[in-house]
């Protein structure tokens, strides 16, 4: 195997592993607390309304947000590392 296919199945493991991670955490976000842990959430209020309930309306909208933050700046690193940033040669 190249050493341009050993860095491009690099590139592609570490972008995959970092996918996997933000989606499994914006899926326990959204799924679990604002539909599995809902009932002991609502035992906490954020802004009058119980947590169960902003995290299903509310919430996981803002951790998804947050993760495509992440997201970006994760992958610029990982591109980096890799040789692929903006205006490098490929």
């Amino acid at each position: 195997m190249e050493a341009r296919e050993v860095a491009a199945s690099n590139y592609w493991r570490a972008n995959v592993r970092l996918l996997g991670l933000l989606l499994s955490i914006w899926f326990i976000c959204s799924f679990g607390a604002g539909i599995l842990f809902r009932e002991y959430l609502d035992r906490f209020s954020i802004g009058g309304y119980p947590l169960g309930f902003w995290f299903a309306q509310q919430g996981s909208i803002y951790i998804f947000l947050l993760l495509i933050v992440i997201y970006v700046v994760l992958m610029g690193r990982i591109e980096r590392k890799h040789g692929l940033g903006d205006g490098e040669p490929q």
